[in-house]
Parts: C-alpha cells; sequence; structure tokens
C-alpha cells in the first residue's frame, strides 16, 4: 500500500505502489507532489461529486490563487480508491459537498 488517507467524509482513500507509478507516468508533474496530493485527500479546501458519476468525488487543494492539486476517488461501499490526480487552474462542475 503506498497511502491509504481519512477523508474529511470520513472514508478512507487508498492507493498501490504500483498504480501511483502508473499514475505518475501519465501526470509527471505530480512525482514531487506526493504529500501534496496527500493533503488534497485529508485536509482539502472543496470536495465535489462528480457531475458524471454519482460515486466519484474531486477533493480540490489551492496551490496558489489560480492553480490548485486535484485528487479524484471512488467510493464504493465505503471504501474510497484513488483514480487520478492532477493539477488544474479551474474547478470543474460537479455538486459541492464540503468547504474548509
Amino acid at each position: 500500500m503506498k497511502f491509504e488517507i481519512l477523508t474529511p467524509l470520513e472514508f478512507t482513500v487508498r492507493t498501490s505502489e504500483s498504480y501511483w507509478q502508473r499514475l505518475i507516468v501519465k501526470h509527471p508533474d505530480l512525482e514531487m507532489l506526493e504529500e501534496v496530493v496527500q493533503q488534497a485527500l485529508a485536509t482539502p479546501d472543496e470536495i465535489r461529486r462528480s457531475s458524471r458519476d454519482k460515486d466519484v468525488l474531486l477533493f480540490y487543494l489551492a496551490r496558489n490563487e489560480s492553480r490548485w492539486v486535484v485528487a479524484v476517488a471512488r467510493r464504493l461501499n465505503g471504501d474510497g480508491f484513488l483514480i487520478t490526480s492532477y493539477q488544474t487552474d479551474a474547478i470543474k462542475e460537479g455538486e459541492a459537498l464540503w468547504h474548509r
């Protein structure tokens, strides 16, 4: 297990070492931001539900005024796993579930 993080919504999100390695191949800018991705899950600025899939949640953590790290997780039967993570300059549409 690479990490398992308790979110403010009271469920954990986990990922394996092998999955993390695949993720950073796709998003190499995150290789040095593992702790920031974990922080996005543990203490996000905002959590939104995906407008496409009710079981997918987006955890946003501001890096500066116009840049966020997003950790995207799927929650099934109370258990969560990391789908992807990336940096973005815009918060996506979707139902806001939680704000800091």
